[in-house]
């Protein structure tokens, strides 16, 4: 079903809602590499790549960080929309676009947001999959840029885990949740990016799964 721009910002600010009501009442803990925290703690600029089915906590987790300034790349497809408009309640800029749609277009978009030096956002399996798999525009950005690419999600004992082409966990308020941080990874002019995608795509299935296994999630 299609939302009007009223019903947009109205779900828009109840899933802030939702996602700050979360934030504080899950039980947390964050799980970070020495090289990530080094980077976090620092002010050169990072790339975060997350699977289009852990998104929701993410603003959670990167705030909990510290850092606030951050171009997120969103989809023009479907629920992109309404994605932007959440995470604007979080200060968090956008740029439209997609590794399929409007792909050209957004990269000339977020190569301008360099000069801001702020952080960027990816789901590297969005909009539409497959789940799980790295699409090459994140490699692409970080060749061009030399940023570091930080793979970060979520798990949670207690949750919804949705039959959606994403697997999409919704968490359950009270429970226990742990934000997990990967190792970094750089894309320099002379790496394969086939190498450097499938390499990071296999460090963020880990990732997730070693999150899930510590919630106890299959």
């Amino acid at each position: 079903m299609k939302l009007s721009r009223r019903q947009q910002r109205w779900a828009a600010r109840l899933a802030a809602g939702v996602i700050r009501l979360l934030g504080v009442t899950v039980r947390w803990r964050t799980q970070t590499p020495e090289a990530t925290r080094a980077l976090l703690a620092g002010s050169d600029p990072v790339i975060l790549a997350f699977w289009h089915g852990r998104l929701l906590m993410i603003p959670v987790a990167y705030r909990r960080t510290g850092r606030r300034h951050v171009h997120v790349l969103i989809s023009e497809h479907g629920d992109g929309e309404l994605i932007a408009r959440t995470i604007g309640h979080f200060g968090f800029d956008t740029v439209r676009g997609s590794s399929r749609r409007g792909a050209l277009k957004a990269m000339r978009e977020l190569l301008r947001k360099v000069r801001d030096r702020g952080d960027f956002a990816f789901t590297p399996d969005g909009p539409r999959g497959p789940a799980e798999t790295v699409q090459p525009g994140v490699i692409d950005l970080a060749r061009r840029t030399g940023y570091p690419i930080l793979p970060v999600t979520y798990s949670t004992r207690g949750g919804k885990r949705f039959a959606s082409w994403d697997r999409f966990l919704l968490p359950r308020p009270l429970t226990r949740g742990v934000f997990c941080w990967g190792e970094p990874h750089w894309v320099g002019g002379e790496t394969d990016s086939e190498r450097a995608r499938a390499a990071l795509e296999d460090a963020m299935q880990e990732l997730t799964r070693q999150a899930d296994q510590q919630m106890g999630r299959a």
